[in-house]
């Protein structure tokens, strides 16, 4: 929901505040603890590696853009990028203070993310690309190598092979091992990923939340929250389906090399792809403010 207008009282927008900041805890302090210890974690780490927004940013709270912070604590968002005191001697984040040099970006992403919701979702691809990662490759080049395989490497080979490998992710393709790029249905590339993108892939379901972070402060965090929300649980998914063995972790594998198993793993994924729909709306109705805000005047 996007609250174009809306006024909060301090003692509404800390309660606010506080409420994110309690939610976010519960997935960034285990990160955090885990780092200061030198450990690794080949599921949960992803979502802080890969995606590069620090833990401290996921926890900071922002209300998203036209949203007036009443009260004297307010002045404490001065300090951000994109807040001014509005005319009402409140603080604010303003579509017109919406960087011109990211107006292309989120252009294209209003096409891109319109592109997904409107294309036809496909749920036959099953989680081949984790495997793909792995195909025909060195124990040493595994990339979670610390974390023993399910099969040995002939036998990842003949799963990998004896089913059809559609994925039309470019961020999952390029990861692909050098033989296994021949085998994929797909050949995206990074210029073509908005054409490819669907609603059906754990991954493009999984990027809401690298869309709604990245254009913090403009997006609220309660939005960046949700999509993060997604985002873990789809991961938990990704490793389950994948060929790597992680039940000393507690992740009971999802056997993609099983008619059970691929069936199993479209019901997880019919079930992100419907509840990445209303993000998916919500991150469109913020681009579509910022865009028009952003061509007003500038005050």
């Amino acid at each position: 929901m996007v609250e174009t207008g809306t006024t909060l009282t301090e003692a509404v927008w800390r309660e606010r505040q506080r409420a994110h900041e309690a939610r976010v805890a519960v997935w960034t302090d285990p990160h955090q603890a885990r780092r200061s210890l030198g450990e690794k974690h080949p599921v949960f780490d992803f979502l802080f590696d890969y995606y590069s927004f620090r833990p401290s940013w996921l926890k900071r709270w922002h209300p998203g853009v036209g949203v007036t912070l009443e009260g004297a604590g307010a002045r404490e968002f001065l300090r951000w990028p994109g807040y001014r005191e509005s005319v009402d001697g409140g603080v604010t984040v303003e579509a017109a203070d919406f960087p011109e040099r990211r107006r292309e970006t989120l252009v294209w992403l209003r096409e891109m993310l319109t592109g997904t919701r409107d294309r036809p979702a496909f749920f036959g691809c099953f989680g081949l690309h984790e495997w793909a990662m792995v195909y025909r490759q060195s124990a040493e080049e595994v990339r979670h190598n610390a974390w023993p395989l399910r099969f040995p490497p002939e036998e990842l080979a003949r799963i990998v092979e004896g089913q059809p490998v559609c994925c039309s992710h470019y961020d999952a393709f390029r990861f692909f091992t050098e033989p296994a790029r021949a085998l994929n249905k797909l050949q995206p590339t990074r210029p073509e990923t908005a054409r490819f993108e669907q609603r059906g892939c754990l991954h493009a379901n999984m990027d809401l939340y690298k869309w709604a972070f990245k254009f913090a402060p403009f997006t609220p965090s309660e939005l960046v929250a949700d999509c993060f929300a997604l985002a873990r649980e789809i991961r938990e998914i990704d490793m389950r389906a994948s060929p790597y063995d992680l039940r000393a972790l507690g992740f009971e594998p999802v056997r993609i090399e099983t008619a059970e198993g691929r069936a199993e793993y479209e019901r997880h994924q019919r079930g992100f792809a419907a509840r990445g729909e209303p993000l998916r709306e919500r991150l469109l109705a913020v681009c579509g403010q910022l865009l028009a805000g952003s061509i007003g005047p500038r005050g």
